[in-house]
């Protein structure tokens, strides 16, 4: 799913909801599930892990919706496979270790390259 396609869909979803409660009250939704994301990831499975980044993502769609911002042109200014600091194309080695099982995310190094 684009980033797009998900925004449009929360707001299709929940903008009644969201206009009713309010920015400052979905600011601090937001909030409280980053805190949440923050937990699971020290101490929570994979599972609980991916739940709360997708509850997370939900409520900043929902934030962005009520600010009238566009969270892929947001996303936009980080360029596509681009290093802003370096201005150089990026490259992703994927080192698989035998003991992945599919999960987010895999072992990876990401360099600059030198072209």
């Amino acid at each position: 799913m684009e980033i797009r396609d998900f925004q449009e869909l929360m707001d299709r979803t929940y903008r009644q909801r969201d206009t009713e409660r309010g920015v400052a009250s979905t600011i601090a939704w937001l909030a409280e599930e980053v805190g949440e994301l923050a937990k699971a990831t020290r101490k929570g499975t994979f599972a609980e892990q991916s739940h709360e980044a997708g509850d997370v993502m939900a409520w900043l769609a929902s934030l962005a919706n009520q600010l009238g911002l566009d969270l892929e042109d947001a996303a936009s200014r980080y360029g596509l496979h681009r290093c802003d600091t370096a201005r150089r194309p990026l490259d992703f080695e994927f080192a698989t270790p035998r003991s992945w099982r599919g999960g987010w995310p895999p072992e990876f190094r990401l360099t600059a390259s030198t072209s």
